[in-house]
């Protein structure tokens, strides 16, 4: 397994580090035309995403290997012992609402990349916010994996007795805590709502954008929640999650910290895993 996982990390660094190369060509072009939007740190970002999509990758290799459910603790469910507040999801189940949460969340992922190619302004820095996006949905797929790895929340639909115990019993149905599909479509329309404000500060469309942001993470949450998926406490903490990291990780590339080269952040392994924070005076 660690073999794997350090063959996996090499990967996910190759392809930032190609990926940068295109990013940096395009920065020593715009260097002479006007200032840059956001900056990049080969020391910092490179290290943080491949960090944070390999625990992504891994935690998904086991939160969807979890063992089943005992039919006994299954059949002994009372939605009356849920918390209030989510207890009107208990038993939700409906195939239509999923699929719903599945196209918002199809077209959310790609959304950023493809508005990028066709804004004049931004598809001048294309790669370097290819890579910025690349690292929010990283970071939240980090956070969201390790949030399934460290509870077994049982999902609204194992609460439904019309449903077969084959299905209310499968290890799936313990990641309920919290949405991954809300948390990540809001990284993905938050990170081009808060980009797209930062290129054209002066546009009144900005706030629509952020309106569509919000629209769009609502109806996945709404719709996961119908389709017995979630609570509405996990759809909520997912938004945060994901919209907190969409927003924050262009608004901290405008940070001077990010020019400074001589500030480095590494990926450490052995008897303990983290990164290394180093300057060079």
């Amino acid at each position: 397994m660690k073999n794997k996982m350090n063959l996996i990390l090499t990967t996910i660094l190759g392809f930032l580090c190609a990926l940068n190369l295109n990013a940096q060509a395009d920065s020593t072009k715009l260097k002479k035309d006007k200032p840059q939007v956001y900056n990049y740190n080969n020391k910092i970002d490179i290290p943080i995403t491949s960090l944070a999509a390999g625990i992504s990758i891994f935690n998904f290799t086991q939160i969807y290997s979890k063992d089943r459910s005992s039919e006994e603790s299954i059949l002994a469910l009372d939605a009356n012992e849920v918390n209030k507040f989510d207890r009107r999801a208990a038993g939700n189940y409906n195939e239509d609402a999923k699929r719903a949460s599945d196209v918002f969340f199809k077209a959310a992922i790609p959304l950023p990349l493809v508005v990028f190619a066709f804004d004049d302004s931004m598809r001048k820095d294309y790669w370097k916010l290819s890579l910025l996006y690349v690292e929010a949905m990283s970071i939240t797929g980090a956070a969201y994996s390790t949030s399934q790895q460290l509870n077994d929340r049982l999902r609204p639909f194992t609460y439904n007795q019309n449903l077969s115990l084959s299905e209310r019993t499968k290890g799936g149905a313990k990641n309920s805590f919290y949405s991954g599909h809300t948390a990540l479509v809001a990284t993905s329309t938050f990170f081009l709502a808060q980009v797209y404000a930062d290129y054209h500060p002066d546009s009144s469309s900005k706030w629509i954008v952020y309106g569509g942001a919000a629209l769009a993470t609502y109806f996945t949450g709404y719709f996961r929640v119908q389709a017995g998926q979630h609570f509405p406490s996990d759809v909520i903490v997912g938004g945060l999650v994901g919209a907190a990291s969409g927003i924050l990780v262009p608004l901290l590339h405008k940070n001077k910290l990010f020019e400074d080269e001589n500030l480095s952040l590494l990926p450490v392994t052995g008897e303990y895993h983290g990164l290394r924070l180093a300057y060079q005076f």
